[in-house]
């Protein structure tokens, strides 16, 4: 039966991993790319805008570098990382241009997205390369990156860029059919066509999977991004790369995962999946109340305590009397200048230190609750 909604979206985000663009040494294999890239140009044949995120940049540095498998060391990741995203963007270009179709390199990074003097610029650069017919190739900004190297083998990554381009459909490419209520390998495992409810994988059982020394992700992070997706508002397909064509034409291959939620604003759902809290602001019970049910911001009144060293702009968790995080916010103040504001009034605040700490801690703007 086919998938209408998958068959009718007309802005697509295809993510595809390390394993299903590699050979068994490791490097970039040619016919993979090119059978990849004919299905994306038969995609935006038929009228869909078709963003891609690929992996594979260490990947394909390992061999020109002399490396047999994918190092464990970061700079050497990111050495990887910076020989190989030119091969492996030179490679999309090429097949692409047998198509008349022109490639567009876009590396991000969470602050790209997270903080809001970027966020905006994010979008509207997509949006403007989709308007030019450009096919985006995406993917993290891996040579610089530090936390973000390791970042879910860009499955999450995926799901947070479909959110941020207003895409209708995310498809998950990778070395597996789909996802299974079991080991794939195991007898009598079953491949699970739909799944409509997170509560029916209660009883899946998920172990890791990719190619041996140079993916990272496993089915834990496309079940993460899967997640993030349809909570906010998009249908995802997992199929194995050997079918994209039939995923993609909305053919019942691998497992359609229906969407849960609405969109949510595209910067907060970036800061609730995409950072690591550098810090930690600690609440009074009636500070608590007023963030996570009043949706009020932060101010210093309410914090009892800080934990870690951070800066102005940086992700912190908020938490409870408890310790619990409730919320993440990008904090307006450093972490040493914190101390001396706690338990005191704005008004208290604006009268002796002046106007400038006057302002929340963490606007509602910028706050997500978890």
């Amino acid at each position: 039966m086919m998938r209408r909604e998958v068959a009718d979206a007309r802005r697509v985000v295809v993510k595809v991993g390390s394993s299903s663009l590699t050979t068994a040494e490791g490097g970039i294999d040619p016919g993979r790319v090119r059978r990849l890239v004919e299905v994306l140009a038969a995609t935006r044949a038929r009228g869909a805008e078709v963003v891609l995120v690929s992996s594979g940049a260490i990947a394909a540095g390992l061999a020109p570098l002399g490396l047999r498998k994918r190092p464990r060391a970061l700079p050497a990741q990111q050495a990887a990382a910076s020989v190989g995203q030119g091969l492996l963007v030179h490679r999309y270009t090429e097949e692409l241009a047998r198509h008349g179709v022109v490639a567009g390199q876009v590396l991000l990074t969470v602050d790209d997205v997270t903080r809001r003097s970027h966020y905006r610029n994010a979008y509207q650069t997509f949006a403007r390369l989709l308007e030019l017919g450009v096919l985006p190739i995406v993917n993290e900004n891996d040579t610089v990156a530090t936390t973000e190297i390791r970042f879910g083998d860009n499955d999450r990554l995926a799901a947070l860029v479909a959110h941020l381009v207003h895409a209708e459909l995310l498809v998950l490419l990778s070395d597996v059919d789909g996802l299974y209520d079991g080991p794939p390998k195991a007898p009598g495992a079953a491949l699970v066509p739909d799944v409509r409810d997170w509560a029916e994988l209660s009883s899946v059982r998920v172990g890791k999977a990719g190619a041996a020394g140079v993916g990272i992700g496993g089915m834990r992070t496309k079940l993460d991004a899967a997640r993030i997706a349809t909570g906010a508002g998009i249908p995802v397909v997992l199929a194995s790369a050997g079918r994209a064509a039939e995923a993609l034409a909305g053919e019942p291959v691998g497992t359609l995962f229906h969407v849960t939620g609405r969109r949510r604003p595209t910067r907060l759902l970036w800061l609730a999946h995409a950072t690591e809290p550098v810090g930690t602001l600690l609440l009074d019970a009636g500070a608590v109340v007023a963030v996570t049910q009043r949706r009020a911001s932060l101010l210093a009144a309410g914090i009892t305590g800080v934990v870690g060293a951070f800066h102005a702009g940086d992700p912190v968790d908020i938490a409870g009397p408890d310790g619990v995080p409730v919320a993440r916010g990008l904090v307006n103040f450093d972490a040493e200048e914190l101390p001396n504001l706690l338990g005191r009034s704005s008004k208290e605040l604006k009268r002796e230190l002046g106007a400038a700490y006057e302002r929340e801690v963490v606007h509602r703007d910028d706050l997500v609750l978890l």
